[in-house]
Parts: structure tokens; C-alpha cells; sequence
């Protein structure tokens, strides 16, 4: 049955289907059972059986065995895929063509010409295309974004990006984490990019960065866990990106926003706004140390958001504030602070 919105629009109940049941499924499942009004989890399906089993047991999810039982399902109209990046680009074109709208977990893919072609597979179907960034769904961040929407900081100015964490071994111990044939990409695509994409959501696209990559001896990896870069927005803006996983214990991520009328410090889900005219707002949240082998140790009230948003921009036939082509912004600067490595000069972000 439908469930009711608070307006009392009738909302339509969606069917849903899970592609991977790894690490990343527990905020997931714990948001879709808060949304059972809204949504059924029809099936859940992983190539591993005992993830299946797992998941069965845990979420009472119904599983099946093959990727087909869950595409191939008419009344299945969304799919939640949380499988690795090298496989978004197949299975998106696969649910697309199968006529599912997707949420697909960060990042889009492993690089800007793959995101680019995922996107477009999406929007040549007629389907919706969210991204899991649920940062952007944090209530400091969407205080700030209002903020910046009204003109609040004045022209901005400066926009930073500090992301000073730790991994310990255990982290790296399982089996090709760390490493570009599993996770594509290091510390930018698979830890950082939350707070990269934030800090793009709110101040516009990059423009040109110019950037040190490297990668640390502590671990047996072959993607970098060191960046430090410098950035042109498009707005004109400047500033830096900090990004690391070696630095012990793990400090909490910050952006940091400086505009003609005032800045804005956001550290994790707190934020400090300080005006120029000594006006001062502060929004407490929580925090987080930025260390620790458990990257999935946090509440999962923002995945519950980052869920809500994709059903109703799917009811009201609207593109999602988190959709695909928003997150290209995140993929492209990425692209171009590894390729200012390479070339140890600046270059010019593409534009879409």
C-alpha cells in the first residue's frame, strides 16, 4: 500500500532490489527498514553465498542467486547496487535497460570518461541516477549550503579541504584493499571524495588544481594516501586540498569557507559561522576522530536521508539533489589533481 507524506500526498511504495551485500550494506538496511512505509526490499542479491546467507539472516532480506532474478523482475523498480567501482558501469547499463531506476554507492566509477558514459547510459533510459554521498544530507551541511544559496559569506573567497586521516594495517588487510585493480583509486576516491564532493556541492566545481600525490611505505598498496593540492574554483575562488590516511590517529575532516561577509568552518557535523559583523552561529553535531579499521562506525541517519531523497525525486519526476551528473564535479577534479601529478604542472579541470 502507499504510504501517506505529511502534506497528505499519497506516496507510491517502491519495490526494491540490492545488488552487493558487503561492507557497505549495514546503513543501507538499517535506513530501508526505517522506510518501510515507503519501500520493500523485494530481493537481495551478491555473487557470494555466504554474503547472502549473511544478509538473510541479518537483515531478513529475500535473496536470490543470480543477478537476473533481481533485473529481471518487473516489479522491481529500483535498484540499490553497493557493489565495487570497476563494476558500476556494467550493472548500471544492465538496471537502466531493465527500465530500474538506480542508487548506486560512491563513487560513480573509477575515473571521469567511465562516470561520464554511466551518466549518460542513465539518462538516454529515462532513468533517475542518485549517488551515495551522504554527506551533503548532514543537517550542519545543509544549513551551510542555505547559507551559501542566499548569499550569506558574501563572494566567496577561499575554499579548503582537510581530510587528515588513519588506516591502521587491519584495514589493509583484506584481500586488495588499497589497491587500483579492486578499488580504483586511493585515498581520493575511496576516502576522501565524501568531503571532496561536499566541498564542490557548496562552492562550485574546480576549475584547475595543480597537486603532490604519493604514495606512503606503511602499506602495500599501489594508490596514493597522500595528496596535497592546490585548487581554482570556477567562482574564482582558491584554495587547498589535504588528503591523507596516515596520519595517526586520524584527525576530524574540515572544510573551511571564507567569503567577503564572513567565514564557516564545518569540522565532521559541526559548524561555525563568524560574521564580519561579530554575528555568530554555531550548529553542534556530532564527531568523529577520522581513525579507526571500521569505516562504517557512524549513525546512519544520512543514508536514511540520502534513500528518502532518491524516492521522492522518483515520484516527483525530478532530477535528485545527489544525481549522477552532480557527481561528476567530484570524479573530474580527482581526474585532474592524480593527472597534475603525473605531469607536475597544473591542470585545467574538465568541464561538462
Amino acid at each position: 500500500m502507499p504510504g501517506a507524506a505529511p502534506d497528505g500526498v499519497l506516496m507510491a511504495q517502491h519495490r526494491l532490489g540490492i545488488v552487493g551485500l558487503g561492507m557497505a550494506l549495514k546503513p543501507h538496511a538499517l535506513s530501508l527498514k526505517d522506510l518501510a512505509d515507503r519501500v520493500e526490499v523485494a530481493a537481495a542479491y551478491a555473487p557470494s553465498r555466504e554474503r547472502r546467507e549473511q544478509a538473510g539472516k541479518a537483515w531478513g532480506f529475500p535473496v536470490v542467486d543470480s543477478l537476473d532474478a533481481v533485473l529481471g523482475d518487473e516489479s522491481i523498480d529500483t535498484v540499490l547496487i553497493l557493489a565495487p567501482p570497476w563494476t558500476h558501469t556494467d550493472l548500471v547499463a544492465a538496471a537502466a535497460a531493465a527500465g530500474k531506476h538506480v542508487l548506486l554507492e560512491k563513487p560513480l566509477e573509477v575515473d571521469a570518461a567511465r562516470a561520464t558514459a554511466l551518466v549518460e547510459t542513465c539518462e538516454r533510459a529515462g532513468r533517475t541516477l542518485a549517488i551515495v554521498f551522504q554527506h551533503r544530507f548532514r543537517p550542519a551541511a545543509l544549513e551551510l549550503a542555505g547559507l551559501l544559496c542566499a548569499g550569506a559569506l558574501g563572494k566567496i573567497l577561499s575554499s579548503s579541504a582537510t581530510i587528515r586521516w588513519w588506516r591502521p594495517p587491519e584495514y589493509f588487510a583484506q584481500p586488495g584493499r588499497g589497491t587500483h585493480a579492486r578499488d580504483g583509486g586511493g585515498v581520493l576516491l575511496t576516502q576522501a571524495i565524501h568531503t571532496l564532493d561536499l566541498l564542490l556541492h557548496l562552492v562550485g566545481p574546480a576549475s584547475e588544481v595543480s597537486a603532490y600525490v604519493d604514495t606512503s611505505p606503511l602499506r602495500k598498496i599501489d594508490t596514493e594516501d597522500v595528496v596535497a593540492g592546490a585548487v581554482r574554483y570556477a567562482n574564482g575562488a582558491s584554495g587547498v586540498i589535504d588528503a591523507t590516511t596516515v596520519t595517526y590517529p586520524g584527525y576530524p575532516e574540515r572544510i573551511e569557507i571564507a567569503g567577503t561577509l564572513g567565514s564557516a568552518v564545518l569540522e565532521v557535523e559541526t559548524l561555525t559561522v563568524e560574521y564580519v559583523t561579530g554575528q555568530r552561529i554555531r550548529r553542534e553535531g556530532a564527531a568523529a576522530g577520522g581513525g579507526g579499521a571500521d569505516p562504517m562506525a557512524f549513525s546512519h541517519e544520512h543514508h536514511r536521508r540520502v534513500l528518502a531523497e532518491f524516492f521522492d525525486a522518483i515520484d516527483e519526476r525530478r532530477a535528485p539533489t545527489n544525481s549522477g551528473r552532480s557527481a561528476l564535479h567530484v570524479q573530474r577534479m580527482i581526474d585532474a589533481l592524480l593527472a597534475s601529478a603525473r605531469e607536475r604542472g597544473p591542470v585545467a579541470v574538465e568541464r561538462g
